[in-house]
This record gives C-alpha cells, structure tokens and sequence, in this order.
C-alpha cells in the first residue's frame, strides 16, 4: 500500500533552501546526517526532499510545487520551488 509520495527537487544553494522553507513556511529539518549536497525538510505530513544543482537555471525549470492548507479557499496555494 502506497503511504507517501516525497518530492525530490533541485537546490542551487543549500543554506539559502534551508532558510527560505523553515523561516518563511515553517518546515523542519529531519535529515539523520548533514549531507552537503542533500536537505530534507518536514511541515506536517508534508516530507520534501531537495538535491544540489548548481547550475539550475530557474527559467528553464519546469519544477512546481503545490500544498493544499485546506484554509479559506478552493485553489492550491503555490509556492516556489527554488528561492
């Protein structure tokens, strides 16, 4: 039986990943290890796992992500996914 589905994204910059989810949407870190190349994150049920790209063009990047808080509208609220 399928439990979760995690997204796994690309990062250019660990530390400024890192602050943009926890400081401004709330997210925890739950990696055991500190890897440098590799974060992941938690709010709620909502597991999201990100990997070191350097070179990613946010232009070009077709990645999105979407969290449903279910909180005063129908549409999903849409956030970046490279800060």
């Amino acid at each position: 039986m399928l439990t979760a589905v995690n997204p796994k994204l690309p990062m250019r910059d660990k530390s400024v990943t890192k602050a943009f989810y926890m400081s401004k949407l709330g997210f925890a870190d739950i990696g055991n290890s500190d890897y440098p190349e590799y974060l992941i994150l938690k709010k709620d049920n909502a597991e999201v796992h990100f990997f070191l790209f350097k070179n990613l063009v946010p232009t070009e990047n077709y990645g999105q992500l979407y969290f449903w808080t279910g909180q005063g509208t129908d549409a999903p609220t849409h956030l970046p996914v490279i800060p």
